[in-house]
């Protein structure tokens, strides 16, 4: 059952630890995840965060919400934000729901078992509504991570890797070894 974007804030305000998610006006709440997921994502946030300068970015993993429409919500495993974006947020209030309409330089989902259909079928579409700059999903199993890169006509261009580093475009100076990352 449809649920307002009203309701979708207060139910996940009330459960932060919820992870929940609205997809076409729906509830959905993020699944536990494995460990080899959950070490992935803490990797890829570490690495992002010690090379960002956070007077310029900040790295959330699993927290905060990208926004699409009053029913599309999502919380990415790893997203960069622009510093003046969460400043914003934050002076909006302390109670407040976080959540970011405008488009992001870098969102990543992680694969896993649970979610793998669901992020590349529901979620990456809808980043990519957005107009987030670009988009991951890393595969942890298969060792690769596909790249969907905004073009300035609005579409995406896909590349997958393999090995070497991964050089955000949205990110001039970060680079993403994948042999470290998945070691």
């Amino acid at each position: 059952m449809p649920v307002s974007e009203k309701t979708y804030r207060r139910i996940a305000l009330e459960d932060p630890n919820g992870h929940w998610e609205l997809h076409c006006g729906v509830l959905r709440q993020k699944p536990d995840m494995s460990v080899e997921h959950n070490h992935i994502t803490s990797r890829l946030f570490l690495r992002l965060g010690t090379q960002l300068d956070e007077r310029e970015f900040t790295v959330r993993s699993n927290l905060g919400q990208v926004r699409n429409t009053a029913t599309s919500y999502y919380v990415p495993d790893v997203f960069v934000i622009p510093t003046t974006l969460v400043e914003a947020e934050r002076q909006r209030g302390p109670n407040r729901l976080e959540v970011y309409d405008a488009p992001l330089p870098l969102v990543v989902e992680v694969w896993s078992p649970s979610t793998g259909v669901y992020d590349v079928d529901t979620k990456i579409p809808e980043y990519q509504r957005r107009g987030d700059a670009e988009i991951w999903r890393v595969h942890p199993f298969e060792k690769t991570i596909v790249v969907w890169r905004r073009q300035q006509d609005g579409t995406y261009a896909e590349t997958g890797y393999t090995e070497g580093t991964v050089q955000p475009a949205s990110l001039p100076g970060v680079s993403i070894d994948l042999e470290r990352l998945f070691s």
